[in-house]
């Protein structure tokens, strides 16, 4: 973050100081167990289960050295405001228009993070840029992503999500978006919602949010998402044929790992990605069309691609102890299940393949049928092991045994821990292991101990 006076802030915030006005703050927090290094801002923040003004004198111990309140506290020089929810939004669009970046936004149902993180790999081939790690996306995430901004960054890339109908449009004014990129529109928190129709309108409220000179990048593989550019002032499409951008001669090596030709309109580039599965040629094309776009060269961007740091739980592949654990634990639809399958027995080649999944939270009404068209699709692909967890995901279980998987290839666990118990019961040397589901069913777990360094040696051929 640029360095602020707690001056600076009151003023951006409609605060007032108490303590020593020109005191400065270069890093932000919201949990005063996790300070970062420099000079730290402890934003108490009321939630729904804590009251971070509880947590000031903590945080003051730990080595913050202010905080954003809203009563007066002691022991530490703080900035008192009305709402810290409103002053943190506040902060960020300061900072924000202060530094004055270009200023890209990415939505979609599936495939935001990877695509921010893609994005901020090829973009920073040859720009400053600031992104923020992980899944910052909601509205405490997205202020957090503008205070990651500083003094220089050229570029800032940002992940907007939603839950309802018009959080995208109340957040995307804070980012103030040049370029907006819409991933793909899918049945993903349909429970709230309520239709496919409704996920469509939300998504395309950050293309809405463009300036008259902005430019939607959209992924035209998705008809929901390429008939957005009739609301965009320009637009760039990606990953269909006919599209501004495309991909051919695409193949997979030994790790899964895609690798390309991209054909765009600067030219073409030959591309290999570090992260599996055949479904991130598209994120990689819609992370080179923001850099296209941006000016940055292409053949750069590309080798940029190759070596992105993607988000913790989205595809990693470890290899330990003979075993290949895939790891895309960090949320599930039935989308991306689909393309985690599709991962699993490209990387497997042949090797017995092993699918963990949990429950796929948020689909609605249809929850039943979509688990067990899933389950269809784990039989479908000829996966030879199916490991159920948890009792709202029975349905998968069901629908791969009804598409013809043997019932004795199939066994449900009711949790994380009993998962990987039973796993590490039954893997062999060799074995790929792919683990998938949605936040609420914590199957990190079962890959971290699967990892672990005192895991059980699996059996030996």
């Amino acid at each position: 973050m640029i360095e602020l006076s707690l001056a600076r802030i009151a003023a951006a915030t409609g605060g007032r100081v108490v303590g020593d006005p020109e005191r400065t703050v270069d890093a932000v927090a919201t949990d005063s167990r996790t300070l970062p290094a420099g000079a730290t801002l402890f934003v108490a923040l009321r939630g729904e289960h804590a009251d971070g003004h509880r947590f000031v004198d903590a945080a003051a111990h730990g080595g913050a050295a202010a905080a954003l309140v809203e009563r007066p506290v002691d022991g530490i020089d703080a900035v008192v405001v009305d709402d810290t929810w409103r002053a943190i939004r506040d902060l960020g669009v300061a900072v924000r228009r202060q530094v004055a970046p270009t200023a890209v936004a990415i939505t979609g149902s599936v495939g935001k993070t990877t695509v921010k993180d893609l994005t901020a790999a090829a973009v920073g081939a040859g720009r400053r840029v600031a992104a923020a790690r992980g899944s910052f996306n909601n509205e405490l995430g997205v202020p957090l992503t503008l205070l990651t901004l500083r003094e220089h960054d050229e570029v800032l890339v940002a992940e907007i999500g939603a839950r309802h109908v018009g959080d995208i449009a109340d957040l995307a004014p804070l980012v103030a978006p040049d370029v907006s990129v819409v991933t793909a529109v899918a049945g993903v928190h349909l429970e709230i919602f309520g239709s496919i129709e409704a996920i469509e309108r939300a998504k395309g409220e950050l293309v809405e949010a463009l300036g008259p000179d902005g430019l939607a990048i959209l992924n035209a593989a998705d008809p929901r998402v390429r008939a957005m550019a009739a609301r965009a002032p320009a637009a760039l499409t990606v990953g269909a044929p006919g599209a501004d951008l495309t991909a051919e001669d695409v193949t997979l090596d030994a790790s899964a790992y895609p690798r390309f030709t991209a054909r765009t309109p600067w030219g073409s580039a030959e591309v290999r990605l570090a992260t599996p599965g055949r479904h991130q040629v598209g994120n990689a094309l819609l992370a080179l069309a923001v850099a296209g776009h941006l000016g940055v060269d292409l053949t750069a961007a590309a080798a940029a691609l190759g070596g992105a740091t993607i988000s913790p739980w989205r595809g990693e592949v470890t290899r330990r102890g003979g075993l290949t654990v895939l790891n895309d634990a960090y949320n599930a639809n039935p989308t991306s299940v689909i393309a985690a399958l599709d991962t699993l027995t490209a990387l497997a080649a042949g090797t017995r393949t092993v699918a963990v999944l949990g429950e796929m939270a948020e689909i609605g009404p249809t929850s039943s049928v979509e688990h067990a068209r899933v389950g269809a699709e784990v039989a479908g692909r000829g996966i030879d092991r199916l490991v159920v967890v948890g009792v709202h995901a029975a349905p998968l279980a069901d629908g791969a045994v009804d598409a013809g998987m043997a019932p004795e290839s199939v066994v449900t666990v009711p949790d994380a821990r009993a998962a990987a118990e039973h796993l590490l019961s039954d893997l062999a040397a060799g074995d790929v292991v792919l683990v998938k589901a949605s936040r609420v069913a914590g199957l990190e777990q079962v890959a971290d101990r699967l990892l672990a360094d005192d895991a059980v040696e699996v059996d030996q051929p």
